[in-house]
C-alpha cells in the first residue's frame, strides 16, 4: 500500500511538472467592477491585431463568472510581436446591470515586443471611470 501511494504521488508530481512546462496562452484579461468590488461576468471583449495598417479581429469572448478570459489568444495561431487591442464592451455589461455608463466601450491598445512573455490586461471598471495596467 505504501509503495502504491509513493508511486501515485510521484506520478502526480511528474504530471504537475508537465503541466507547468506546457505553453501558457499569451494573452488574458480580467474585469473588476470597482463599484461593487466584484468580478464583471458577461463582458464581451474583442482581441484585435494591427496588420498592414488595419485592425483584424483575432477573437471575441465573454468574461466568465470570475470576470476573466484566461486563454484569449486563438489556439493554433503563431503569437507575433506588434500592436494589439482589446476592446471591452462595457455599455452592454452595464445595460445588463440596468445601469447607465459614460464609456460604452473601453479600447486598450498595447505593444507586444517579446512573444515569450505573458500579457495580462486587467480593467478596473465603474459606470463613469476605468483604469487599466499591465498585469501578470
Amino acid at each position: 500500500m505504501k509503495i502504491q501511494s509513493v508511486l501515485l504521488l510521484a506520478g502526480l508530481g511528474m504530471m504537475g511538472n508537465a503541466l507547468a512546462d506546457a505553453p501558457r496562452n499569451p494573452i488574458s484579461v480580467h474585469v473588476l467592477n470597482t463599484q461593487t468590488g466584484k468580478p464583471s461576468s458577461g463582458v464581451k471583449v474583442d482581441l484585435e491585431q494591427q496588420q498592414s495598417g488595419k485592425w483584424v479581429t483575432l477573437a471575441s469572448k465573454i468574461t466568465d463568472k470570475d470576470g476573466r478570459i484566461g486563454a484569449f489568444y486563438p489556439e493554433g495561431n503563431t503569437f507575433s510581436a506588434g500592436q494589439y487591442r482589446v476592446t471591452f464592451h462595457t455599455g452592454d455589461y452595464f445595460q445588463q446591470q440596468h445601469q447607465s455608463t459614460f464609456f460604452p466601450d473601453v479600447p486598450v491598445n498595447f505593444q507586444v515586443s517579446n512573444t515569450q512573455e505573458h500579457y495580462h490586461i486587467p480593467l478596473l471598471l465603474s459606470q463613469y471611470g476605468f483604469s487599466t495596467y499591465r498585469g501578470s
